[in-house]
């Protein structure tokens, strides 16, 4: 019995309390205690007395334009982010130069704030088709690099063709690495731009054209791939094992194998973890030799695997 009435008792006590919560809702005002502060008017009504360089506020058109000329990158970032939503066609032109700053997070930012205006930036003549125009003609190969990053970001349809021919027609291989990188970002391989890239002569192009077909959902070029597991470069042999793992690549087993004995400890540990995530029993062999590597993370990687074949 005494324990019904305990029972009871706490019942009635939690209903008491609900019923002056749910009267709290109602009425529109907060339950407080202590030397809590009335809160009133906008965020504070909202999410109570929070200090007010912790509220959240909206960039100023005056504000963008003031920092875009003259802010470092971290009050670039953070104006811009706060003005996601700020419609200013007068900031557009004080953003756009932003797209060729030499610091790739402004660039980044610019190029994030530019794609989600509705109105001033890809309209004919606007922001978008001067970038266009830069990566086919500007005279500095730096501009066109930096005009090739932007495309990607404005992750727009047009960037894929024009990305395509700098990587078929530009003299500079730092242009064609920016495109080659953009094409990932748009996730196009650009009618097969990224399997010319990955044949490209320079090393810095290969490499960006491997990290955009790890990226791009419908690169199937395998072959291309394998290719690079003999390459010159140290970046690109592991990469392309770290490429051809994460495809399953049965058909590139045999250079895979080829590379457990590579010169470069860093390529032996990328080989043998690609022959873990291919699980082809030819690679058994190749991995127990691994055993004796003189490079303890090669014979702990060759380890874990033998287990998953």
């Amino acid at each position: 019995m005494r324990s019904l009435k305990n029972k009871l008792g706490m019942n009635l006590t939690f209903l008491a309390s609900a019923v002056l919560a749910c009267a709290s809702l109602l009425s529109g005002s907060d339950a407080k205690g202590g030397n809590a502060t009335e809160n009133i008017g906008g965020t504070q009504a909202i999410y109570g007395n929070i200090p007010p360089d912790q509220v959240e506020f909206l960039s100023t058109g005056d504000r963008i334009k003031s920092v875009a000329a003259s802010g470092s990158m971290m009050a670039i970032w953070e104006t811009l982010e706060h003005g996601e939503r700020v419609e200013c066609l007068d900031c557009i032109p004080s953003v756009e130069p932003l797209l060729y700053d030499t610091n790739p997070r402004t660039r980044e930012i610019a190029a994030w704030w530019l794609r989600r205006r509705m109105f001033g930036v890809f309209g004919k003549g606007e922001v978008y088709e001067r970038t266009l125009t830069t990566l086919a003609s500007d005279a500095d190969p730096k501009r066109r690099a930096y005009a090739a990053y932007a495309l990607g970001e404005f992750l727009a349809a047009p960037g894929i063709e024009a990305c395509a021919t700098a990587i078929d027609r530009d003299g500079d291989p730092t242009v064609r690495a920016a495109a080659a990188s953009a094409l990932g970002r748009l996730n196009d391989d650009g009618r097969g731009a990224l399997t010319k890239a990955l044949a490209d002569a320079d090393g810095r192009v290969k490499l960006a054209a491997l990290n955009s077909a790890g990226r791009v959902n419908t690169f199937t070029d395998i072959q291309s791939v394998a290719r690079l597991t003999g390459d010159g470069d140290v970046k690109v042999r592991r990469r392309s094992a770290e490429l051809l793992g994460s495809m399953r690549a049965k058909d590139a087993v045999d250079g895979l194998i080829a590379l457990t004995t590579d010169a470069d400890p860093s390529v032996r540990n990328s080989a043998a973890h690609a022959l873990g995530q291919i699980r082809d029993g030819r690679a058994r062999a190749a991995l127990e030799a691994m055993a004796n590597d003189p490079d303890g993370l090669v014979r702990d990687q060759a380890k874990i695997a033998l287990r998953r074949l």
